[in-house]
């Protein structure tokens, strides 16, 4: 249940709803907006009876909200949300390009990576602290230390800084020292975790899990939104078929779920893929579906990444999924 206030609502009217919607065994949140206030009924597993709540001073109306996710929905906040990081505005008219290797490396090659993408025009940097391994021989990651390394590049680029979040005990030391953190898809409903982001001051932003569907994804990021956390952005990163290839990137979902949300949706095709010569075309096509925006695995010398180097693209295509960028903003607005 939404309770939209009328023009110009005291706050003793949206008090009173807001107690009164404490009274019922539910939680108030109050949903900021340009043109009107609104009070959102939260808590409710069935449909809440607006015949109390309407007649109290100051109600415009009541609407029912149809989904079981309440905040993200465009029912409850019709506007697009534009979210920044490090000044960078994700889900305005511009879509954005974050990039850089699968995790932070030697400091000297994160540095000229970082240089090679600024040059290429990347509008955020992105690399983990610590990698996804997939057996106990995989390069985990270089852990808390590769914060200095992160703390140079943003000195010597001025790009912003992205990095994933994985233990909610280390979550708030990472966050001090970096302009946006990443929910990775595996910790996607991780309530701890999501319950230690939400406290951090920074946007946030949730991958899909592979084997999740779009309500629940939804969900995830309606979690970060209950607890009073509005800038969080939505990637979607590749769903399990049980076919050879690691992950399938769901283009489909771009639209779908930019309908159903005002948050901003990036696609990352580079954790969608095995092979590098397909980031490229599905980028584009990412692009073309209206995603606000790109994360993408980008090395000086892929062949070497310490992480997923089959899926990193090299300087030159990076390049050139810049200059499709320039190319699909020529496109109408879907």
């Amino acid at each position: 249940m939404l309770v939209i206030m009328g023009t110009n609502p005291t706050e003793e009217q949206c008090g009173r709803v807001e107690t009164a919607i404490r009274d019922m065994g539910f939680t108030p949140l109050r949903v900021p907006g340009a043109d009107r206030t609104a009070i959102c009924v939260t808590g409710n597993r069935g449909p809440v009876d607006p015949s109390f709540l309407i007649r109290l001073p100051g109600v415009a109306r009541c609407i029912p909200v149809t989904k079981p996710f309440k905040l993200v929905s465009r029912e409850v906040h019709p506007a697009e949300t534009v979210v920044e990081i490090g000044g960078v505005p994700v889900g305005g008219p511009e879509p954005i390009v974050i990039a850089g290797p699968g995790s932070v490396e030697t400091e000297a090659r994160t540095l000229d990576i970082a240089r090679a993408v600024k040059k290429a025009g990347a509008h955020a940097f992105r690399a983990r602290l610590w990698a996804e391994r997939v057996g106990p021989y995989h390069f985990g990651g270089v852990g808390d230390e590769g914060l200095h390394t992160l703390d140079r590049v943003r000195e010597e680029t001025g790009l912003p800084v992205i990095t994933e979040v994985i233990d909610p005990r280390s979550a708030e030391q990472v966050a001090e020292r970096v302009d946006c953190v990443q929910i990775a898809a595996r910790h996607m409903e991780n309530e701890a975790l999501l319950d230690v982001a939400c406290r951090l001051g920074k946007p946030v932003i949730v991958e899909r899990a592979p084997s999740a569907s779009v309500e629940e994804w939804l969900m995830a990021a309606e979690s970060l939104l209950a607890r009073e956390k509005r800038d969080v952005i939505l990637c979607e990163r590749g769903i399990r078929t049980g076919g050879q290839r690691r992950t399938l990137l769901d283009l489909h979902v771009v639209p779908v779920v930019r309908r159903m949300t005002h948050l901003p949706v990036l696609v990352d095709p580079s954790r969608a893929v095995e092979e590098r010569d397909r980031v490229r075309p599905l980028a584009r096509a990412a692009l073309g579906a209206g995603a606000s925006g790109l994360l993408l695995e980008v090395h000086t010398h892929p062949d070497t990444a310490y992480t997923d180097p089959m899926q990193t693209v090299d300087i030159p295509t990076f390049e050139g999924i810049q200059r499709d960028l320039v190319k699909i903003g020529e496109f109408e607005a879907l």
